[in-house]
C-alpha cells in the first residue's frame, strides 16, 4: 500500500501543448513537470483525461470521411444526430441499451462500447479536436493504454506510479456529469471492506467502494475542459497496489437493473 501522508492533493500538471498522433505522452507530462518544477514521488497516482490518449493513439475520424449506413440515416432521424456521427458511434457500439427520443434536440444514444463502457454515444466526442469537423474514439483497451504508460514512466524514471484513465458520463438518477476510470494501471479499482466490522462492530456484507472512480471524480475538478488541464497528480492517497483493471468496475450484465 502506498504511503498516507494525512492528506490528499490534487495537483494539475500545466503547460501540456496540444497533442497529436503519435506523440510519447511520457515524454510530454515528464516536459511539463520539469516546466512547472515538479517531480514524480512514490505513491503518485498519474490521472488522464481520455481525450489526449485518443489523440495520442489516433482514435480521430475525420467525418467527411464517412459515409452513413441505411441504419445510421434511419437511427440518426429518430434521435435528430447527424448521420456521420451515428455512423461512427455505432462502429464503437457492441450493443444499444437505450436510445432518448424524447428531446429531439437532445437525442441521445445510450450504449455499450467495445470496452464494455456504457456512455452516451460511446464516448464518441467533437470537443476539442477541430472545430467539429472530427471527432476522437475511446482508446481501443484504456486498461491496455494505462498499463503502457505505467510501464513507460517506470522505464524512464526508475519509480513505479500508478494510472488511471478518465472519461465524463451522466448517470442513472442523478444530475450533471461526473468523471469515472475508463482504464487503470497500478492500482486496485476496487476495495473491499466485506467481512470487517465497522466502528460499532457491524460486519460489512455489501461494501465495495469504486476507488478508481472516486480519484477520477477527484481529478475532475481540476480537469476542467476550458483550463486546459488533462493531467493530475493525485498525491496521499494510500491506495493497494497490484491487478486489474477498470473493466472490473463493470457490473455484471445479469446483476445491472438497467440494462
Amino acid at each position: 500500500m502506498a504511503k498516507v501522508s494525512g492528506a490528499i492533493s490534487i495537483i494539475p500538471i500545466r503547460s501540456i501543448p496540444e497533442i497529436e498522433p503519435g506523440d510519447d505522452l511520457v515524454k510530454t507530462v515528464l516536459g511539463a513537470l520539469i516546466e512547472n518544477g515538479l517531480s514524480l514521488e512514490y505513491g503518485d497516482i498519474l490521472v488522464f483525461a481520455q481525450k489526449i490518449i485518443s489523440k495520442a493513439e489516433g482514435r480521430i475520424v475525420r467525418l467527411d470521411d464517412v459515409k452513413p449506413s441505411p441504419f445510421a440515416l434511419t437511427l440518426s432521424r429518430e434521435v435528430s444526430k447527424e448521420p456521420r456521427l451515428v455512423e461512427v458511434i455505432l462502429s464503437e457500439t457492441t450493443k444499444i441499451i437505450k436510445m432518448d427520443q424524447r428531446k429531439p434536440e437532445k437525442g441521445r444514444l445510450i450504449v455499450e462500447t467495445r470496452g464494455g463502457v456504457i456512455s452516451a454515444n460511446a464516448g464518441v466526442d467533437a470537443s476539442n479536436v477541430s472545430g467539429g469537423d472530427s471527432v476522437t474514439l475511446l482508446p481501443l483497451d484504456s486498461d491496455l493504454s494505462a498499463d503502457k504508460l505505467a510501464e513507460g514512466f517506470k522505464t524512464v524514471t526508475g519509480g513505479d506510479v500508478a494510472v488511471i484513465i478518465t472519461d465524463t458520463v451522466g448517470r442513472p438518477w442523478r444530475e450533471g456529469l461526473v468523471d469515472i476510470a475508463i482504464g487503470c494501471s497500478g492500482i486496485r479499482p476496487l476495495k473491499d471492506y466485506r467481512g470487517r466490522e465497522d466502528s460499532k462492530g457491524l460486519l460489512l456484507s455489501a461494501t465495495v467502494m469504486a476507488v478508481a472512480d472516486e480519484i477520477a471524480s477527484a481529478a475532475g475538478l481540476v480537469m476542467e475542459k476550458a483550463d486546459s488541464v488533462p493531467v493530475v497528480i493525485v498525491r496521499g492517497y494510500g491506495f493497494e497496489k497490484g491487478g486489474g483493471g477498470a473493466r472490473d468496475l463493470i457490473r455484471n450484465p445479469e446483476d445491472d437493473l438497467f440494462r
